[in-house]
This record gives structure tokens, C-alpha cells and sequence, in this order.
């Protein structure tokens, strides 16, 4: 084989491997609205209703805050999916559509910092670091209030951003967690927390309370795999920062979280 073939032959396969790096990326997001014009397009929406994210129809992804059937939600995808960013457009939404009487949320984070444009919000319960001694009161709270609620119209959302962190921080507070998982959604104290993809293998046991799960962008087929429970559903479809899915039947639901002004 002279020069000038092998160089042809190294040519096409650079374009062919181009070609197929391509095909496998993410499509480009799209210019999305922001949650403000979303919301007000949307409403009026039901009392019971929490906004999960704007869906490829232009409809949006809700959450009956009075049906527990769907039981906690699972947030999961890689690092820098945009877990943290869905847990604060899912915050901004409660505070734009719902009052403090109807609907209020905890946050429990390893990075308050993030959490800053949240302080003063009128349905924010608490910003609480993980690692502070007032997280384990604020879930000891949830489970006492929980155990007493008889049918009242507010809901309560816990917003864990790393769940691991805080199942790990004491053998109280995992058996509280477990018992929010299992009993929460049915008294109106709703757990949403997010895991990072790569940790999934080492909490299967708790993977078992999520029945409801949103998808951000996973690399790794064996971890989606474990995740979506079935090994023909890829995640690398989904633009890293603001889109994900959920599963619907044997179909994945596409999503958008709109940015937040």
C-alpha cells in the first residue's frame, strides 16, 4: 500500500469516527422560555399541582401533591447533569404557584452556597447543611408531623440534594428516611432527592423506594441500565444542564427545566 492510500484510509476513518461522535451527542438545547413565562402560560394550574419541568410539547410535567401513588422522587444523572439545578426550579416553581398554607419545602445540601437565592422565600422552611445537628431535627420533625397529620391540605417537600450524604449521617436518620420513603407521600410530606449516577451501584437497597425517577444525562450504559431498569434506554441523548426524562410505560418523557429569572 503506497503513502498516499494509507493517508485516504486514515482520512476516512477520522470522518466515519467524527461522523459517529456526532450521532451520539447531545442535541443542542433549544431556547427555552423562562419558569416565569412558563408559569403564567400554564395557569392557571390545580392547587394540588407541582411543576416539574416544561415537556417537548409545550405542556407541563406535574406532580399531584394529593395522589401518593408516585411515592418519592429520585433525581439522578451524572455530575453536572444538572441535578441541583431541577431540585431549584422544582423550589422557585412552589414559591411562584403555591402559598406558604398550601405548600412548603426544607432543603438539605452539602452547598448551601447554592441554595442563597432561596433565603427569605416565604415557602422555604430552611436552607440546613448536612453535616448541622438541625437536619436530623428537620427530618425527626417531618416524621413526628407526618405521624399526626390527618388529612391536612399542606404539603410538605424535602429537597435533598445528595441523598448519600445524608443517609449516611446516622443510624436515626436512615431509619427516618426510610420511613419518609415508604409512608411520606401518603401523609403529604413529599421526599425529592437527587444521586449522582456513579453511586447508584453502591445504593441499590434504596433504589427499591423510587418508583418515580428523572433522568439527567447519564454516559455509562451499566448505570443507566440499573437506573431506568431495562438495558435498551440510553440517557446520552439528554443535553447535560436543563433536559431529562422520565419514564412513561416502556418510553422515555423528555423534558426541559426553564431557567429561572
Amino acid at each position: 500500500m503506497n503513502d498516499s492510500n494509507r493517508f485516504d484510509l486514515m482520512i476516512d476513518a477520522l470522518v466515519e469516527l467524527a461522523q459517529e461522535e456526532k450521532a451520539h451527542q447531545p442535541s443542542p438545547m433549544p431556547d427555552l422560555p423562562t419558569l416565569k413565562t412558563v408559569l403564567a402560560e400554564a395557569s392557571p394550574l390545580p392547587r394540588e399541582a407541582l411543576f416539574l419541568g416544561l415537556a417537548e410539547d409545550g405542556l407541563p410535567v406535574l406532580l399531584n401533591l394529593y395522589d401518593p401513588t408516585p411515592g418519592p422522587i429520585l433525581i439522578t444523572g451524572d455530575q453536572a447533569s444538572g441535578k441541583t439545578t431541577l431540585l431549584q426550579t422544582i423550589a422557585r416553581a412552589t414559591d411562584m404557584l403555591h402559598t406558604p398554607a398550601d405548600v412548603q419545602y426544607g432543603i438539605v445540601t452539602s452547598h448551601p452556597e447554592e441554595w442563597k437565592d432561596f433565603h427569605g422565600s416565604q415557602n422555604n422552611a430552611g436552607i440546613f447543611f448536612t453535616q448541622d445537628d438541625n437536619t436530623e431535627e428537620l427530618i425527626q420533625s417531618l416524621v413526628t408531623w407526618a405521624h399526626n397529620n390527618k388529612g391536612e391540605q399542606q404539603s410538605v417537600l424535602l429537597l435533598i440534594d445528595d441523598v448519600e450524604s445524608v443517609i449516611k449521617i446516622n443510624p436515626q436518620v436512615e431509619q427516618n428516611l426510610r420511613w419518609l420513603f415508604l409512608r411520606g407521600p401518603s401523609r403529604r410530606v413529599w421526599p425529592i432527592v437527587t444521586l449522582n449516577a456513579s453511586r447508584a451501584q453502591h445504593l441499590k437497597a434504596w433504589l427499591e423506594f423510587f418508583h418515580t425517577r428523572l433522568f439527567g444525562f447519564i454516559g455509562n450504559p451499566q448505570e443507566s441500565n440499573l437506573l431506568t431498569g431495562t438495558p435498551i434506554q440510553s440517557l446520552t441523548h439528554l443535553s447535560t444542564g436543563r433536559q431529562f426524562a422520565l419514564r412513561e410505560g416502556n418510553k422515555l418523557l423528555n423534558f426541559w427545566a426553564p431557567s429561572i429569572d
